[in-house]
């Protein structure tokens, strides 16, 4: 992990401002979309008990700082090379987007909102490009495949949970109440295997967001990850994760209903499934919103009165909004921007 380090630390050393400061700003968004999405990873192992919130984020820290190393960079080359033109926009709307996402971020942190990291960041990309160089540097049809997956993940992590829920309900419809220790213990290896999935999906935004950095500066003559950008990506991931955050634990953790280890392990294996098949095809998606919604069907193969169905609504409000307004906020910051850079 050292030698990792020390390598990025040495690539970064002599490029230009403009790309310094982009790279920063697209570690610190890294950061915070670890704490903000450690929630979901760690959120049903606390609430039910088989491990203290530290003990959670300590090890979920480690699985999301290997995930990037391992399942290739689909997700990456979706969101830096698919969606803009490079030859038709400039750093500056990267760094803008980047800005709006960060500003998005800590915004939904303090109100404890369990929006979408992936949404902020798409929505930025969005409206910084089309305020500095038109409509004609979206590439609409891989602008579209992302939309598409942002779209479809929470109703297919709906769907997930309630079959999964449904199924385990049905294999242990015998069993004594002893089996909670069993999916108490699973959840670990489950956890683990969420924050790989995560660490694959979403620190690969960031890692395209950079390069496509690279591309622009002349750093780069053709979109291709260096490793030293996987490194540094993953070591800001895995910090922001370590972080975490106690609000937003509690509200994905118990907002929704009083989960249980069935609820968690159930709720994980469906969530892990559903992420890490979307990296692996190459689509970004929300892991709070595929969480959030995982949780919900879970509740509901019990019993639809079971789940808190507003708490439901909130997520569906941010899920809709964070697009529109990030894309306005990161042209505002674009236009403010194009004197610079």
């Amino acid at each position: 992990m050292s030698l990792a380090f020390r390598a990025a630390m040495a690539s970064v050393a002599g490029l230009p401002s403009p790309i310094l400061l982009l790279i920063v700003l697209a570690l610190v968004f890294d950061l915070l979309n670890g704490v903000h999405d450690s929630s979901n990873i760690v959120a049903t192992m606390v609430s039910s008990r088989t491990l203290t919130r530290r003990q959670a984020l300590a090890i979920t820290a480690v699985a999301e700082f290997v995930g990037p190393f391992l399942f290739g960079v689909a997700v990456a080359t979706a969101i830096g090379d698919g969606v803009l033109v490079a030859s038709e926009i400039t750093l500056g709307t990267t760094i803008a987007a980047v800005m709006a996402a960060i500003v998005w971020n800590i915004i939904t942190w303090q109100l404890s909102i369990p929006s979408s990291s992936s949404h902020a960041l798409v929505g930025g990309l969005i409206g910084a490009a089309v305020v500095n160089s038109g409509w004609g540097a979206l590439k609409l049809a891989g602008l579209g495949k992302v939309l598409l997956a942002l779209a479809v993940s929470p109703p297919l992590g709906l769907a997930a949970g309630y079959l999964a829920m449904r199924l385990v309900l049905f294999l242990a419809r015998n069993s004594s109440p002893r089996i909670n220790g069993v999916f108490r213990r699973a959840q670990i290896v489950t956890a683990l295997a969420l924050a790989l999935s995560h660490g694959t999906n979403d620190a690969q935004k960031t890692m395209g967001i950079i390069t496509l950095g690279l591309v622009l500066a002349g750093q780069q003559s053709a979109f291709q990850v260096p490793l030293w950008v996987t490194a540094l990506c993953a070591g800001a991931m895995a910090l922001g994760t370590a972080i975490g955050s106690r609000r937003l634990i509690h509200t994905v953790g118990s907002k929704f209903f009083r989960v249980r280890p069935v609820h968690g392990f159930t709720t994980q294996v469906a969530s892990a499934s559903v992420i890490l098949a979307a990296a692996l095809l190459g689509g970004p998606v929300s892991t709070t919103q595929v969480v959030s919604s995982t949780i919900m069907g879970v509740g509901a193969a019990e019993r639809l009165s079971k789940v808190r169905w507003a708490m439901g609504g909130q997520v569906v409000v941010a899920w809709l909004a964070t697009i529109p307004l990030t894309g306005v906020l990161a042209a505002v910051l674009a236009i403010f921007l194009r004197s610079w850079v």
